[in-house]
């Protein structure tokens, strides 16, 4: 039996790589044929020297993308068919012994092993790509404050709740993992509601929106929409990244919006309105919701699937593990099963990302409905400007990854959308 686990995962792992490599070769030869001449759709709008800077930036960022899926391929099967977990696993044992610090100590070093492969790419994606491309404001000082800051927040917030979900696996009997998913949901509350106040201001700051005009025409907006918030406020993304965006943080009444400064900078006033209306379309049509819910209950069956698989041998046997057998195997399960999990689930991404856009569309109608769909278009191609964003991805490539529809399509049903009789007036 381990012997066939074995080869499925390595039958999935291939199938994965393949499928990476195959739609980033399309996406690659698909901008670069259409590097030289801006879609007619935005001839008026898009120059072609941005265009070619796009193409650029697109192509530039999935051949970088080539060699982390190959680095990440390989620490995989390092990890797990090459012995790796099982070294860390012995390495830690002689330590710790065989009882709950092993089960912690494991899974904290693979998780720490995997962040710092990680900081190479993160440092290249920065100070290489996004530098060559005038994107990047960010200093080395603040690159690795960031860091710290996150592994710092990682082991105060992760660590409890690792020691949590293993501890429920050892004395929870056989329904561990349904208390481990109630564990696993409040965790996620609660870090919705720390966020906007107490995790996001360790890395930016936020100021309420100075701009009186602005905050008037939002707070019409949000009132005919039916919406409130805590406040409107200006985030100082420039700090990091001359690439613009708004978002909404928080849960229930503590929800907030959020503005990037260099949005603000760049978008005029009607149009900001309409990037805010299309967030809010998320809400009033209960797309982060559904969101939560469906992850919710995705993760309620990977915890069940867990549950099950941490009492099979050959589940550790196939993954290059050799499971104790007078002691406890929690962490390795753990392990094993996030790591996994990804190589077993990748060809599942297309119906999450044609929900996504679906979504999209129809926040995109909600804008149009309450704000102005000229108004947006204006601000999304501004946008696509401002963040490089490809006007001619590769078609099978974006309906794998993109969770947002394509430029072209996005606009041509703004634009086909009918004139709110408010509007028109």
């Amino acid at each position: 039996m381990s012997l066939a686990f074995s080869l499925l995962f390595v039958a999935f792992l291939l199938l994965m790589v393949a499928l990476k490599y195959w739609l980033a070769a399309r996406q690659i030869r698909h901008v670069a044929a259409h590097a030289d001449a801006v879609p007619a759709q935005f001839a008026e709008r898009v120059s072609l020297e941005a265009h070619r800077k796009a193409a650029a930036y697109t192509i530039a960022k999935q051949r970088f993308g080539l060699i982390e899926t190959a680095v990440g391929t390989a620490l995989l099967v390092a990890l797990t068919l090459l012995g790796g977990l099982q070294a860390i696993a012995d390495a830690l044992a002689a330590l710790l012994g065989r009882g709950f610090l092993l089960q912690v100590g494991v899974v904290a070093a693979v998780v720490a092993l995997v962040s710092l492969v990680d900081i190479p790419f993160s440092w290249y994606r920065q100070f290489r790509i996004e530098q060559a491309f005038g994107f990047n404001r960010m200093t080395l000082r603040v690159f690795f404050s960031d860091l710290a800051k996150s592994a710092l927040l990682a082991a105060l917030l992760g660590l409890p709740v690792l020691a949590v979900v293993l501890w429920l696996m050892e004395r929870a009997g056989d329904l561990w993992w349904l208390y481990a998913w109630g564990v696993w949901i409040a965790f996620n509350a609660l870090v919705l509601v720390l966020y906007p106040t107490v995790i996001a201001p360790l890395f930016n700051k936020f100021e309420p929106l100075a701009d009186a005009a602005l905050a008037d025409r939002i707070a019409r907006l949000l009132a005919r929409t039916g919406f409130s918030s805590k406040g409107v406020f200006v985030m100082d993304g420039s700090r990091r990244s001359s690439h613009g965006n708004a978002y909404f943080t928080g849960l229930g009444r503590n929800k907030r919006i959020v503005f990037f400064d260099t949005l603000v900078e760049r978008l005029q006033p009607q149009e900001i309105e309409a990037v805010l209306a299309h967030e809010l379309g998320h809400f009033k049509l209960k797309h982060i919701r559904k969101r939560l819910a469906l992850s919710a209950l995705a993760s309620l069956g990977f915890l069940a699937l867990l549950g099950w698989l941490a009492d099979q041998t050959w589940f550790y046997q196939g993954l290059g593990v050799q499971p104790a057998l007078d002691a406890r195997n929690d962490g390795l399960a753990l392990v094993l099963f996030i790591l996994a999990a990804p190589v077993f689930t990748f060809v599942l991404a297309p119906l999450v990302s044609a929900l996504s856009r679906a979504h999209e569309f129809e926040a995109d109608a909600f804008a149009a409905r309450n704000s102005s769909a000229h108004d947006l278009v204006s601000a999304l191609v501004k946008l696509y400007q401002d963040n490089a964003a490809t006007l001619t991805p590769d078609p099978l490539h974006s309906a794998f990854y993109d969770s947002h529809p394509p430029a072209a399509i996005r606009i041509e049903r703004l634009l086909a959308q009918p004139v709110p009789a408010t509007a028109a007036a």
